[in-house]
């Protein structure tokens, strides 16, 4: 009977020992748990000390708490230094994070990956809206590499140029495509010196409003790039400096173009014999492959001011219709193997000021009236077979605007030898057309006399010459124009 009753006394004695540490414990939780709250909403603290009286068990709640009946206490630790930072609240769900930002032009040309994101981060989800590009222009995409403004047609904002010249962007096949299969409603895109390669994908044709297209300077191939011809309101054609050959379409003379320049490829063949139905202010048919005739309808070209042939295979006489070019300030036909006397009709040229003859297989007297051109600033006739130049080319020399180097003037230094003249002339030269060489179209009578004899316009002295124009010498560098 005793041993039960010491039973009894045990269990009573070890339920009154867990209750008390139990209910120690959900309050020490609570207390936690308000603390954290508090703190959040600018309240609470740290609570006051541990009583001597406890080691194992959970810290008391603020009320003074009962007799403990734990185990006798060893000496306490000092108090806790107040709490660093507020505890975290209570666990909620987390919203839904912000998708990320785009990256950077520069980031973007250090890879795939980076340029395929800096493509596609403009244009809204195609589920969303019929036309992405034009539902949703970003304040991000609205940089110096994009440039929003209103469609006209639509009156809604919308990605309307883009200006990614001098990125850098490379992959393997990396096409033009990946940039253009959403932006339809582009009136500028600007791609000078990247790593695109293929050719110009037949959605461009499809852009309504493209005014202005310069793929240059990459690794673009193959035939000309028909596509292009479909846009009607292309104004500005930039192909030069990427690995286009064969033929020159004739439609591409046909369109609305300011600028046409595709020098440094591979074209070759003959210039189609529209090329005087252009519109274009500037030409570049430079370090290409070119063959045949300079085209006579290049006479019709009423606005052209400036067209580079240089360094192709051209070759026979150039046209006399060439005089009719009244506005043209720069003329180079250097470095093919062009023959004949220079037309008499480029004396009619009043605005000209870089003539450039050089290294061809030019013969005869050189025109007066060409050296008394009111605003020529540069004539290069070195490297053909002259024969004699006049006092206003001599005025020219002497003035260092005329470079007359490598000829067969007898009686100037750094001319060809005897021997080397005597070898050309040995075979006989003509020009078809050689009575219209002598046509002159800005004269009364029309044909050259000795006295060459010019309208008013027309008179003026060397000396007045401005500098040269060089818009299109600079697109014979591989840089943004």
């Amino acid at each position: 009977m005793a041993s039960i009753s010491q039973l009894c006394s045990s269990l009573v004695l070890f339920a009154l020992i867990f209750h008390s540490c139990l209910h120690h414990k959900v309050v020490g939780d609570h207390q936690t748990r308000r603390e954290g709250l508090e703190i959040i909403i600018g309240g609470g603290g740290v609570g006051p000390a541990p009583s001597h009286g406890y080691q194992n068990c959970p810290p008391p709640p603020p009320p003074p708490p009962p007799e403990p009946i734990c185990p006798p206490p060893i000496p306490p630790s000092p108090p806790p230094p107040p709490l660093p930072s507020p505890p975290p609240p209570l666990p909620s769900p987390p919203p839904p994070p912000l998708p990320p930002p785009p990256p950077p032009p520069a980031a973007a040309a250090t890879s795939t990956a980076a340029t395929s994101t800096a493509a596609t981060s403009v244009p809204a989800s195609a589920d969303t809206h019929p036309n992405p590009v034009r539902a949703e222009c970003p304040t991000h995409a609205c940089s110096r590499s994009f440039v929003c403004d209103t469609r006209p047609d639509v009156k809604q904002r919308a990605v309307a140029g883009v200006d990614f010249n001098g990125y850098n962007f490379k992959g393997p096949r990396f096409s033009l495509s990946d940039f253009l299969e959403q932006l339809d409603d582009l009136a500028i895109f600007h791609v000078n010196s990247n790593n695109f390669t293929l050719s110009i994908p037949k959605l461009t044709s499809k852009i309504k409003y493209l005014y202005e297209l310069d793929v240059s300077n990459n690794k673009l191939s193959g035939e000309f790039p028909m596509e292009v011809l479909n846009c009607k309101k292309l104004t500005f054609l930039d192909l030069r400096f990427n690995s286009f050959m064969g033929k020159v379409p004739p439609e591409v003379f046909n369109l609305d173009l300011d600028v046409l320049f595709i020098n440094n490829n591979h074209f070759s063949e003959n210039l189609p014999s529209n090329l005087g139905s252009t519109r274009a202010l500037y030409l570049t048919f430079a370090n290409n492959k070119f063959t045949g005739p300079i085209p006579s309808s290049i006479g019709k070209a009423k606005n052209l001011l400036e067209v580079l042939f240089l360094n192709n295979k051209f070759s026979g006489c150039l046209p006399y219709e060439i005089g009719f070019l009244r506005n043209a300030t720069v003329f180079d036909v250097s470095t093919n193997v062009l023959t004949g006397p220079i037309p008499h009709s480029f004396g009619c040229l009043a605005s000209m000021q870089n003539l450039n003859f050089s290294n061809n297989q030019f013969y005869g007297p050189v025109p007066e009236m060409v050296c008394k051109l009111p605003k020529l600033a540069n004539l290069s006739l070195s490297y053909n077979y002259f024969t004699q130049v006049g006092p206003e080319c001599r005025k020219l020399i002497r003035n260092k605007k005329l470079d007359i180097r490598m000829n067969c003037i007898l009686d100037l230094p750094f001319q060809r030898s005897p021997e080397e003249c005597r070898k050309f002339f040995s075979k006989r030269r003509t020009c078809p057309k050689e009575k219209s060489l002598n046509l002159i179209p800005c004269m009364k009578n029309r044909y050259a006399n000795h006295t060459d004899t010019l309208t008013s316009d027309q008179k003026s002295t060397v000396e007045l010459a401005p500098a040269p124009s060089t818009r299109t010498y600079a697109a014979l560098k591989p840089h943004r124009l």
